[in-house]
């Protein structure tokens, strides 16, 4: 057990993906207190808002396989990896994006229907914060390419 999590702490592609994800969340954690003044716990496991974890933690795991000395451009892995963050990338910001518009349109729906008093048709609030702005999509990519290079350029060699 224990070689096993050591060879993982030393995988710095598993690495650069999973601490560009925990950064990320981080982040967005802070942005909302600041914006919100308000600590939703939440924030630090929850999809959606600024900057997009799910694109960091690919972004990273793509650059990091990018400059590990196994794999780099040629690899089929990468080629994988960097399929792979495209399509998360894309449904961030089309196909999640409009559920959480959505989302947010429904949950006005239920309101009006309680104001109404039709209660029996209320149902829980969905949630809204499910997919990203393009920005919030490119300051998470950027972020997770950011990471992936200080940790394998930086600190590993």
């Amino acid at each position: 057990m224990l070689n096993f999590l050591v060879s993982m702490v030393r995988n710095e592609v598993l690495v650069s993906a999973i601490c560009s994800w925990v950064l990320a969340q981080v982040v967005k954690t802070i942005i909302h207190l600041f914006a919100t003044k308000k600590f939703v716990p939440e924030r630090l496991i929850g999809s959606g808002g600024m900057p997009s974890c799910h694109s960091a933690a690919m972004c990273g795991l793509t650059t990091s396989l990018l400059i590990h000395p196994d794999y780099g451009i040629s690899s089929p892995v990468t080629a994988i990896a960097c399929v792979m963050s495209v399509v998360v990338m894309y449904d961030a910001m089309s196909v999640r994006r409009v559920t959480g518009m959505q989302s947010a349109v429904l949950n006005q729906m239920m309101e009006d229907y309680r104001k109404s008093g039709k209660e029996e048709l209320a149902q829980e609030k969905l949630k809204e914060f499910i997919g990203h702005s393009p920005i919030q999509v490119l300051v998470g990519a950027l972020l997770g390419i950011a990471f992936a290079l200080f940790y394998c350029l930086v600190v590993i060699r």
